[in-house]
């Protein structure tokens, strides 16, 4: 039990008896603990959502070939946690993810609308050749936009270090974590 424990901790960063209870909880389950362990964990970083933010970090990445770069801010409540070596850490990994990704948004609705327009264009001229009634081409324009502004949206990507959670996911489980509000606020991206 210790063992496992240790394990989900160093997994999740959740406290010794959150572990422990979701264990007793999944009958010894360790995958199944960290799955409760998430899921309480987005729960707690809904709650902590509209707190003000007025503390925070910029972080750089340079890549190492010297020809991508990007700054990243992000905002928390205190300077205590913006000090916080979580927090720095993931900010750092938010840079990486910047550089290595290339999102065009923060978030899915902030994509810019021309943009969509224009992908709308062009998936529609696609569809043109194809035999289908227009609701259902409609339907497919509808996934594909969300497709698209979900993959082009940092909090939508698949986080560069651990592909089976978004960004988000991991921005979520960071809030429930450190135990404060944290929000991507914005970035900038350079390349040569």
């Amino acid at each position: 039990m210790l063992e496992s424990i240790r394990k989900i901790r160093e997994q999740t960063g959740a406290g010794v008896i959150d572990v422990k209870k979701a264990l007793d909880e999944a009958n010894g389950d360790e995958i199944e603990a960290v799955k409760i362990l998430r899921k309480r964990g987005l729960e707690k970083a809904d709650k902590k959502n509209g707190r003000e933010t007025k503390e925070g970090l910029i972080v750089s990445y340079v890549h190492t070939n010297g020809k991508v770069a990007a700054l990243v801010k992000v905002l928390c409540e205190t300077d205590f946690v913006a000090r916080n070596e979580q927090f720095v850490d993931f900010v750092k990994d938010l840079a990486m993810q910047v550089a290595a990704m290339n999102p065009l948004a923060v978030s899915p609705e902030k994509i810019d609308e021309n943009l969509v327009s224009e992908q709308k264009k062009i998936w529609l001229e696609d569809l043109k050749s194809e035999n289908k009634p227009e609701e259902i081409k409609q339907k497919i324009i509808i996934g594909k936009e969300n497709k698209f502004r979900k993959e082009n949206s940092l909090l939508g990507q698949a986080f560069v270090k651990d592909p089976d959670r978004t960004v988000e996911d991991v921005l979520k489980e960071k809030i429930s974590t450190i135990g404060e509000n944290i929000i991507i606020d914005s970035f900038v991206r350079m390349e040569l």
